[in-house]
């Protein structure tokens, strides 16, 4: 199978380094204009770097986006209405409902269908199972050094640079007001949301603690089939302390099983 990536950061280029020996081809990297010359000349030949969806080709199978919520924007519907499927990293953007609508509407058109990857979070599959019945509450709580959230909402309620002692919270809302608030760092409420009770019902927490130096990610879920609570503490790739070490993987996992036909 033929895949085509949207993006070249880290989680791209761990994509590409794990499937160099598969039996799945990146034949295209889809890239902004400004990248694609010094890209060139550090890779050579070695990708077919690209600038936009008709350049990749039309032997795709599948394309990956891996560049974030702007990438999706630009690029999604264009590849469902052509008939393309696409896996997406980028779930915080669907917080938006009228990009939601666009790419539903893009994917009927297309009879394609947009997957999402579960990224840096577990039990997913227990939320959608758990929406068959009745779910009466969803939390999402979102932990991590006061570091991993420089350059977001948090800097505007914290001083994180001189945060000591215990954990303090800096949102408390709607997976959709994280989302919209804070697109960098709330794919995962995003991903719990949809997989759940929505944006609207599912309820998150954003926590900078000190005494901690792995992001933390807890989901408390109650309805017909009882309740769980499920937490994982992630470490991030070694080429970007930014990038979910888990996030990247879930990417391959998805690639691979998309492509196999005993699918789990």
């Amino acid at each position: 199978m033929k895949i085509a990536l949207i993006g070249f950061g880290a989680m791209a280029r761990y994509v590409v380094d794990q499937l160099a020996n598969s039996r799945i081809e990146v034949a295209a990297i889809i890239v902004p204009q400004y990248q694609v010359a010094p890209l060139c000349d550090e890779f050579g030949k070695q990708f077919n770097f690209v600038t936009g969806v008709a350049e990749a080709g039309n032997d795709i199978g599948l394309f990956v986006d891996c560049a974030g919520h702007g990438a999706l924007l630009q690029h999604g519907a264009q590849i469902l209405r052509a008939g393309y499927d696409l896996l997406t990293v980028s779930i915080g953007a669907l917080a938006d409902a009228a990009l939601l609508d666009k790419l539903d509407r893009a994917a009927a058109v297309g009879g394609s269908s947009i997957r999402l990857v579960s990224g840096a979070i577990g039990a997913l599959d227990s939320l959608r199972a758990g929406r068959i019945g009745t779910l009466q509450a969803v939390r999402y709580i979102g932990r991590k050094p006061p570091q991993g959230w420089v350059g977001s909402q948090a800097e505007q309620v914290l001083d994180l640079g001189a945060l000591t002692g215990a954990a303090q919270v800096h949102f408390r809302g709607t997976a959709r007001e994280a989302a919209l608030q804070y697109p960098k760092n709330a794919n995962v409420a995003a991903a719990v949301a949809l997989a759940g009770i929505g944006f609207d019902n599912t309820q998150v927490e954003l926590l900078a603690d000190p005494s901690v130096s792995r992001n933390i990610h807890e989901i408390e879920a109650e309805g017909d089939f009882g309740s769980f609570r499920f937490s994982i503490e992630g470490n991030p790739l070694p080429s970007n302390p930014r990038t979910s070490s888990l996030a990247a993987m879930s990417v391959i996992a998805s690639i691979n099983q998309y492509a196999e036909r005993i699918k789990f």
